[in-house]
Order: C-alpha cells, then sequence, then structure tokens
C-alpha cells in the first residue's frame, strides 16, 4: 500500500479498503490541558470523519483509545466496564471520539472495535509524546538524573508495542468481532519509583533521581484487567524487564520532553 500523508478530517479515499485502524491523534496530557480545543477539533472530529467515511462503505474501523477515558479508578484493576470520568480534554477526546462510534454504527451501519491501550512503549517512540519510559532510559544512557513528579509510587500498567501490535493483528482476524471494548495492557502495576530503578539496574548504574510536584490530570494508580483480551486472542503480554530491555537495545539518542506519566 502507498503511503498517503494527509488530514483525517477531510481525507476521504477510503475505496477498496476493507479495515482501517485509526491511531491518528494528538496524545498528550498536558498539552491537552493548555489547549483543550486543539486536542477537540483534532482528535473527536478526525475520528467523526474516519467513522463517516468507514461506515457507509462498510469498512471495518479499529480505534485506538486510551485508558484515559477512565480518569482516576474507583477500582483495580480497571475492567471495560469501569466508569468513564476523564481528568483531562486528551480523555474527553478519547472518550467522545468513542461515543461518535457507537452513535455511527447505530447511524451508518459502523463495524468497529475500540482498543483502549494502557501505558504503551518500545522502540521508535516519538520524542514528540515520549512517554515515562522513553525519557527515563534516554536520561540515563546519558547518566542524567531521572525526574519524578510527585511520591513515585504512583502506578501505570506499561504495555510493550509490539504486544499492541500483535493484539490488533489478531482482532483483524476476527471477522464476526464487532463493536466491542478491549483493554490492552500488560495486567501488572508498577511504581514509577520501580520502573527509575528498574532501568538504572538493566544500565548498571546508580543516577540522582529528582522528585517534583505531580502534574494535573496525572491519576494515582493504574492497571488493566486484561481478561477479556487474553479470553479471546492468544495475548501474552512481554514482562517489562524484557521490553526494557529490547527498547534499550534499539534506543537512539535524542532530546525528549519531560515525561507524562
Amino acid at each position: 500500500m502507498p503511503i498517503v500523508r494527509a488530514d483525517v478530517r477531510k481525507y476521504d479515499g477510503y475505496d477498496g479498503i476493507d479495515m482501517v485502524i485509526h491511531a491518528a491523534a494528538y496524545v498528550s496530557v498536558e498539552e491537552s490541558i493548555r489547549d483543550p480545543i486543539k486536542y477537540l477539533e483534532n482528535n473527536v472530529l478526525g475520528t467523526a470523519k474516519v467513522s463517516y467515511e468507514c461506515g457507509k462503505r462498510g469498512i471495518k474501523l479499529v480505534y485506538l483509545s486510551s485508558a484515559a477515558v477512565y480518569g482516576e479508578p474507583q477500582k483495580l484493576p480497571i475492567g471495560e466496564d469501569h466508569p468513564t470520568r476523564p481528568l483531562s480534554p486528551y480523555g474527553l477526546s478519547k472518550l467522545q471520539g468513542e461515543e461518535v462510534l457507537k452513535v455511527f454504527a447505530s447511524t451508518y451501519g459502523l463495524k468497529y472495535i475500540i482498543l483502549r491501550l494502557f501505558n504503551v512503549y518500545g522502540p521508535g517512540q516519538s520524542s514528540s509524546y515520549a512517554g515515562v519510559v522513553t525519557v527515563f532510559l534516554e536520561k540515563a544512557s546519558r547518566g542524567e538524573p531521572l525526574v519524578i513528579y510527585g511520591d513515585g509510587a504512583q502506578t501505570r500498567d506499561f504495555v510493550y508495542i509490539e504486544d499492541v501490535a500483535e493484539v490488533i493483528e489478531s482482532i483483524a482476524r476476527e471477522e464476526a468481532l464487532n463493536n466491542e471494548v478491549f483493554n490492552i495492557g500488560s495486567g501488572k502495576p508498577t511504581t514509577i519509583e520501580d520502573l527509575a530503578k528498574t532501568i538504572m539496574k538493566l544500565l548498571g548504574r546508580e543516577l540522582p533521581i529528582v522528585r517534583m510536584p505531580q502534574r494535573p490530570g496525572d491519576i494515582t494508580h493504574s492497571v488493566a484487567d486484561i481478561s477479556k483480551i487474553v479470553g479471546l486472542t492468544q495475548f501474552k503480554p512481554t514482562p517489562l524487564e524484557e521490553g526494557l530491555k529490547k527498547t534499550l537495545s534499539e534506543l537512539k539518542t535524542y532530546s525528549t520532553p519531560e515525561p507524562r506519566f
């Protein structure tokens, strides 16, 4: 397939396509708080356009949503039936995208799958929206202090990028599976403090940790209940240390912004 660079809010060249995996979005929580309209315009309208084009052509749509739709968890692990109360415009934009799909399913016959991704990491992560794993690895590789926002006891569910790709491929094969929502994570919580220590251990160096106040829009704890996707596919998440080793082996040095937890 040729690579087409286009604005998803305007592009309509979907003829001859069997499935669309919609991953186009702005993804920074901090940036969304500074510029909410940018996020709502791009993420929601982009999803509406893609969904409409797919619905009227009978193209199945796989929508990459986010654990940010849940907000502060009321219970752990977080199941797909957990209430959705996003804390940031980014989370709101992803949730509104999900609602667009549901309405377009009844209005235009859209067939969709929603994948709520937790903290994805791995080689090739964009420097513009680097997650805490990428930032920690790069700083540690250069011997720089690691910055932790909050007390470091907050937990996240880190899922390796190859695992996400394999799940998408498995879902694509399930032709009869439509209009479902799945969490995609590792199913295991990791504190930010432990993440920092694991990275230092892998690099064989001790580094200072700089403590900063917790950022607005950050939740305290997060871990996915992945029993639904595990029950449907052969999904076996990569252990964090193994994924970190793979990421570290392919890491290229470049500057990145401060991490989002």
